[in-house]
Parts: C-alpha cells; sequence; structure tokens
C-alpha cells in the first residue's frame, strides 16, 4: 500500500502581525510570514547565514486566535502542511504560491501581557478537526474587520475554543 506524506515543521520568527481576512462565505483566514534562519561556515571558515521566508495561512478560529496572539517578532513553532496553488494576476499572468497551512502554532516565548484577558489565554494554538474548506485565490478573500453575518451560523463560542 502506497502512504504518502505531507508535514511541515518551523520554528521562526514572524515579519508582520498576522493581517486577517475573511472569505465571502465568512470564513476567517489569516495570512502572516515567518524567518527561519540558517548558518554554516564555508570553505574559508566564514560564517554565512541565510534567511528563508514561509507564508502561513492558519483558518477559521485559529486564525482568529493568532491575529490576537502573534505579533511582528514573535518566535513561534508551526506545524502543518504545504500547499501549492495557481492564481491569476491584476495583469493576467498565471502565478503559483507555496505555502504553509497551519494545524497547530505555539509560541515559543513570553508574550507582554497588556491586559486582563491576555493572561487567561495559553500560548498553544490548535486547529480543531480539518473540514472540507473550498481553497481561496487571494481575489476571493476580502479584507474586513468584522465578517459578514449569516443568518443561524454563531460566529463565537467560548465553548468552542481549543483551550
Amino acid at each position: 500500500m502506497a502512504r504518502s506524506l505531507n508535514k511541515v515543521l518551523l520554528i521562526g520568527n514572524l515579519g508582520a502581525d498576522p493581517e486577517l481576512r475573511y472569505t465571502p462565505s465568512g470564513v476567517p483566514v489569516a495570512t502572516f510570514r515567518i524567518a527561519t534562519n540558517e548558518t554554516w561556515r564555508d570553505v574559508d571558515g566564514n560564517l554565512q547565514e541565510r534567511t528563508e521566508w514561509h507564508t502561513i495561512v492558519v483558518w477559521r478560529k485559529l486564525a482568529e486566535l493568532s491575529v490576537d496572539l502573534l505579533k511582528k517578532g514573535s518566535k513561534v513553532y508551526i506545524e502543518g502542511r504545504l500547499q501549492t496553488r495557481t492564481y491569476e494576476d491584476k495583469n493576467g499572468i498565471r502565478r503559483s504560491v507555496t505555502e504553509i497551512v497551519a494545524d497547530d502554532i505555539i509560541l515559543l516565548e513570553p508574550r507582554s501581557v497588556t491586559n486582563e484577558t491576555a493572561t487567561q489565554q495559553k500560548p498553544a494554538i490548535q486547529a480543531g478537526p480539518p473540514e472540507e474548506i473550498p481553497e481561496p485565490f487571494l481575489d476571493d478573500i476580502t479584507k474586513t474587520e468584522t465578517p459578514p453575518e449569516e443568518p443561524g451560523q454563531k460566529l463565537d463560542d467560548e465553548d468552542d475554543l481549543p483551550f
């Protein structure tokens, strides 16, 4: 039986605060980039360093929690899977992008406490069970401050929090 595995584990620092958007159907999605560094000595013994940037995508409550808990410079552990998708840019050119869809995020350093509710939150963030999500294109995601309301849909329930 043939098996396959698509698993990514990263430890790095956020290059900017996460950006929250909503799909047309109101599903929260956040994106951010993290930097990982590699150091080595070249043949002359000089220390070399290379920084690699990774785009992280998080969905639903994990997206909302990421925006609340993660800030530029935060050191995080990311666990997820690689996803490559194509889209057409504004000039009609077909582009391809590879991202990490995160399932788990762990904040690796203490964060400053700015309010009382922050002290009640734990640093580990986990996604719930995977659900079928249509893969969005960048143009399909709109940035808004609050998600559009859908009749009968509960958007925030403390009982559904993963911690």
